[in-house]
């Protein structure tokens, strides 16, 4: 799971340069999906916390009803959640280690 977190960090960092907007339309939908499977994931692990600000993520990206928030401030939110894609990455790569 890590990996899709890497992964689509750097797809939401790719948001930052200067794409025709059906590639933005198509980011959301793709985001939509991600943070709504990562909440179930939280959900079976029942780490509520982390299942609300997932699900909060997918209804925010979601591409049916646009929330307009402009482009600088969707630049900032795209940062935001790829550093904490970034870092929970990081978090389950250390704590894979842990385990071995």
């Amino acid at each position: 799971m890590k990996y899709l977190y890497l992964g689509f960090a750097v797809v939401l960092l790719a948001c930052l340069l200067p794409l025709p907007y059906g590639a933005y339309t198509l980011i959301r939908f793709a985001a939509m999906v991600v943070f709504a499977v990562i909440a179930v994931k939280y959900y079976n692990e029942q780490k509520i916390p982390l299942t609300v600000v997932f699900a909060a993520l997918a209804l925010l990206f979601q591409p049916f009803v646009k929330i307009h928030l402009g482009r600088t401030v969707w630049n900032v939110v795209d940062v935001i959640v790829a550093a904490l894609l970034i870092g929970l990455a990081l978090y389950e790569l250390k704590a894979g280690r842990d385990k071995e």
